[in-house]
């Protein structure tokens, strides 16, 4: 039974990761941040084992990666799924830096920090019997497009991006694999939260409030219409487990729109489009 670490598992995509694993006949280490988190995963599949790891805590990130290893009882880990993440909405020109730095936190330092616990489990250990692992990092469409008031997110997310394809060429040398997976809108409890930022927005009352409104209403539609979580889960594993995987998987409502061509097209035209959309744009 090969066996798997995700972040994040608590729940969302992380969750709907570790059960679907489980349920395909995966060992499942599930990261949670606390013990009443991972009790409902324990009791949905006796293959999956609930970790304590905080992904910004390097104590809690080297003992998981200590009891995944003693669980492993000298075999290789097949995979690692970095899942961990925040998505706190805001300008960044009114954005606390406390929340800034949080957003690389968790998705940047926390994403670099438990790979280097990990590796030595995903082969760079020569000790330990079996083929090597692969890493699967979980970045967003935000990850190559720019939103408004998601900037800390989206630049966290492109950094998560780069460090896959870094990690990857380096890590040649063990055979360890990386690859990125970037999920659009998916129907995850995220959207409750932005319902709730809404409702407790810091930047009412500032020229951000009316586009803020616009930008909110059009996250909640998206998520309302998103892909089930359990859609990133068969990709994770796709990744995971593919002879001839790709380096990154973007999969959501509207890929060809919402990401293809806006990647392609002049960068200017977006920013038009964007401000035109949640007016922006400078009242004459």
């Amino acid at each position: 039974m090969k066996s798997v670490m995700v972040t994040g598992a608590s729940t969302g995509i992380g969750r709907a990761t570790a059960e679907y694993l489980a349920a395909n006949g995966w060992r499942v280490f599930a990261g949670v941040r606390k013990q009443e988190d991972g009790a409902p995963l324990a009791a949905a599949q006796s293959n999956i084992t609930p970790v304590i790891i905080d992904v910004t805590k390097d104590d809690e990130i080297a003992a998981a990666a200590e009891a995944v290893s003693e669980a492993l009882g000298g075999e290789t880990l097949a995979g690692l799924v970095n899942n961990a993440g925040i998505a706190i909405m805001g300008p960044l020109a009114l954005q606390p830096m406390e929340t800034i730095r949080l957003h690389f936190d968790v998705h940047v330092l926390g994403t670099v920090a438990t790979t280097q616990a990990f590796l030595p489990l995903l082969g760079m250990d020569a000790d330990r019997k079996g083929e090597p692992g692969r890493i699967v990092n979980i970045s967003s469409f935000g990850g190559r497009l720019a939103s408004p008031f998601l900037g800390a997110y989206c630049a966290a997310k492109h950094a998560i991006e780069s460090l896959t394809h870094s990690f990857r060429r380096e890590l040649l040398v063990y055979g360890i694999d990386a690859i990125v997976v970037a999920p659009g809108a998916i129907k995850t409890p995220i959207w409750d939260k932005a319902e709730e930022e809404k409702k407790k927005s810091p930047y009412a009352g500032t020229v951000w409030d009316e586009p803020m409104e616009k930008y909110n209403e059009m996250f909640l539609e998206a998520g309302e219409k998103g892909w089930p979580a359990e859609a990133v889960a068969q990709t994770i594993e796709t990744a995971l487990s593919d002879p001839s995987p790709k380096a990154h998987y973007a999969l959501g409502p509207d890929k060809l729109v919402n990401y293809t061509i806006a990647q392609r097209i002049p960068k200017r035209m977006v920013d038009k489009g964007m401000g035109q959309r949640f007016g922006l744009l400078p009242q004459t």
